[in-house]
C-alpha cells in the first residue's frame, strides 16, 4: 500500500526544500509527495512533507502560522537580504539597542510587504528569481503580511537575534531589510530557523539522516494522518442518506442536520471509518449548506 500522511523534517543548511523532498520521495517510495512551504537553502528547521494523499491537502493549507528564530544583521544591505548575497552597501555605525527594540517592536501588526526579487514567486508565468539572476529588476505589488508577535535580544555589536511569529507568506529576510531601513543603517538575516508551522513544532521532526537510518516501515510508522493538517477546524459526522449525498459531491443543507457553520467555514466531515474529506459551508439557493470540497477517502 502506498504510504500516506505527513513527515515534519528537519531540514538541514546547504540543500533546497525540493531536494530534501526527493530524498523523501525516494525514502518513502511514491511519486505523490510535496511540502506546505519553502525553506531557503541556506535556512534551517521545520518542513511539512506530505505523502500519498495528503499531497492533495497542500492547496487548501492558506491560512498557516508560521514562527521563526533568526538572525538580523545590521549595517549591511545585499542583494538577496541574506548574508549569502552581494553587498550592495555597508554602514559602520549603528543604533543603540533601545532604537533597535522600537523598530523591531513597530512591526508588529499588519504591515504591505514588498516580495524580495531572489524567490520562487512567479509574475507573468516567470520565477522573480530567475530574472534576479540575469540582473532584470521588475516591480512588485506589496502584499499585508501580519506579524503577530516579534520579539528582539542583542547577540553582539551588529547582530540581534529575532523571535518572529508571522502569518503564511511572509518573509523573514525581507523583514531583516525593512528593519535596517527603518534605522537608517541597513540590515539583512544571517540565519534563519523555521521552528513552527501550523500546529506542528519543530520537536516532533526528524532529520535526513535519521530517516536514512530507518527501514521503509519505520519511515511509514512515523507519518501522521491527513487529517493532523485541519486539526484546528470542527468535525461534521455523517451517516446514512446526507453521508451518500455528501460523497456523491452535493451539498448537505445545514437546516437539515441541526448545523449553524457560518459561510466559508471548512469542517472536518466524518463517515462510521473517520476523516474522509474537507468540507466548506457555502450560500446556496436553499439557504447555507456544507459541500466536500476535497475528498482523501472515498
Amino acid at each position: 500500500m502506498e504510504p500516506d500522511g505527513i513527515i515534519l523534517i528537519d531540514k538541514p543548511k546547504g540543500i533546497t526544500s525540493h531536494d530534501a523532498v526527493n530524498r523523501m520521495r525516494r525514502l518513502l517510495r511514491t511519486k505523490k509527495i510535496g511540502h506546505t512551504g519553502t525553506l531557503d537553502p541556506d535556512a534551517t528547521g521545520l518542513l511539512v512533507i506530505l505523502a500519498g494523499r495528503a499531497a492533495k491537502a497542500a492547496e487548501y493549507i492558506t491560512a498557516d502560522e508560521k514562527v521563526y528564530e533568526a538572525i538580523l544583521r545590521l549595517g549591511i544591505t545585499t542583494d538577496t537580504q541574506d548574508i549569502s548575497g552581494e553587498i550592495i552597501s555597508k554602514c559602520d555605525v549603528t543604533p543603540d539597542s533601545e532604537a533597535v527594540y522600537g523598530a523591531v517592536r513597530s512591526f508588529e501588526g499588519a504591515y504591505m510587504q514588498i516580495p524580495p526579487m531572489y524567490s520562487a514567486l512567479k509574475q507573468n508565468g516567470r520565477k522573480l528569481v530567475d530574472l534576479a539572476r540575469r540582473g532584470i529588476e521588475v516591480e512588485r505589488e506589496p502584499r499585508e503580511v501580519v506579524i503577530k508577535e516579534i520579539k528582539a535580544q542583542k547577540i553582539n555589536g551588529r547582530d540581534y537575534g529575532i523571535y518572529v511569529r508571522c502569518s503564511k507568506g511572509t518573509y523573514i529576510r525581507t523583514l531583516c531589510d525593512d528593519i535596517g531601513k527603518k534605522l537608517g543603517c541597513g540590515g539583512c538575516m544571517a540565519e534563519l530557523r523555521r521552528i513552527k508551522s501550523g500546529n506542528f513544532d519543530i520537536k516532533d521532526a526528524v532529520t535526513l539522516s535519521e530517516c536514512e537510518n530507518m527501514t521503509y516501515e519505520q519511515l511509514c510508522e512515523r507519518l501522521m494522518p491527513t487529517e493532523s493538517l485541519f486539526s484546528s477546524l470542527p468535525v461534521l459526522k455523517l451517516s446514512g442518506f446526507f453521508l451518500k449525498l455528501c460523497k456523491s459531491g452535493c451539498e448537505i443543507y445545514q437546516k437539515k442536520i441541526n448545523t449553524s457553520f457560518e459561510p466559508g467555514q471548512r469542517v472536518r466531515l466524518y463517515d462510521e471509518e473517520g476523516f474522509f474529506a474537507l468540507g466548506e459551508t457555502g450560500e446556496y439557493e436553499d439557504g447555507t449548506a456544507v459541500k466536500s470540497v476535497k475528498v482523501f477517502r472515498l
